[in-house]
């Protein structure tokens, strides 16, 4: 399995120019940070998770060439901005698998309503096959998928586990029983914005907690404020085992 960490930013707050931690002005690559995003292949079949605004720089970026399916963690514009990006996909390879909950599905349908119209349909977008999923594990390209719900505050999020790897984004709390489905890990990619407290995502110490508790065997952070500071300074203060992931990061299980 190869996973590819596309983008580990985020929309939560404004770089300024002259502030305590102006990292979009950093020489450092690793402080340049597109919305979050990974992309996961196995047995040559390829899954994107999430298709924000940056989708389709992304894609440019990795040539990506075919998609065989697209997880969704949640309704959110930085997480789903990028949806109208999947037709050229379409265009190529005919049919787009994308996989979400009811509730996303409906601010899609919401949000795209052009896309999804049943009568008088806009002409040359991408016709997404959409497959809703709720606590049960499901397929997608052939591919075992366990979601694992989670609290993004105020609205639930889902994560998802694939064989040894798992992606959690805009967590804030995880119940016990869901917790279960992420033991026994060889590697986490877990939400972590800043050191201050959030009220809809973990902060440095209940990220840090929430991995004592896991106990995976790697983790990565993502979904990273400008507020955290420069990737080689907040790495040294990072326990072993664990790492500030970076845009076009890939990992190998």
């Amino acid at each position: 399995m190869k996973i590819t960490i596309l983008g580990t930013g985020t929309s939560q707050g404004i770089p300024v120019i002259g502030s305590e931690h102006p990292v979009c002005l950093s020489d450092d690559s690793r402080d340049k940070r597109l919305r979050v995003s990974a992309m996961i292949e196995v047995d040559g079949k390829r899954l994107v998770i999430d298709c924000g605004p940056d989708f389709r720089q992304q894609m440019l970026k990795h040539d990506v060439k075919k998609i065989d399916g697209v997880l969704f963690t949640h309704e959110h514009a930085d997480h789903t901005a990028g949806l109208d990006d999947l037709r050229p996909f379409f265009f190529r390879q005919g049919e787009i698998n994308c996989h979400m909950t009811s509730r996303v599905h409906l601010a899609l349908q919401e949000r795209f309503s052009y896309m999804f119209a049943t009568e008088n349909k806009y002409p040359g977008v991408a016709d997404l096959t959409v497959h809703e999923f709720n606590t049960d594990n499901f397929m997608a390209a052939g591919i075992e998928v366990i979601p694992v719900l989670a609290d993004h505050g105020f609205i639930p999020v889902h994560g998802f586990r694939i064989g040894d790897f798992a992606y959690m984004t805009d967590v804030k709390t995880i119940a016990v029983r869901e917790q279960l489905k992420l033991k026994n890990l060889e590697v986490l990619v877990l939400n972590m914005l800043r050191e201050e407290e959030h009220k809809t995502h973990l902060n440095l110490d209940e990220a840090l907690e929430l991995v004592r508790e896991l106990n995976p065997k790697r983790t990565y952070f993502t979904h990273i404020s400008h507020h955290l500071g420069f990737h080689e300074d907040v790495e040294k203060k990072l326990p072993e085992g664990v790492f500030l992931a970076y845009d076009n990061l890939k990992i190998h299980i």
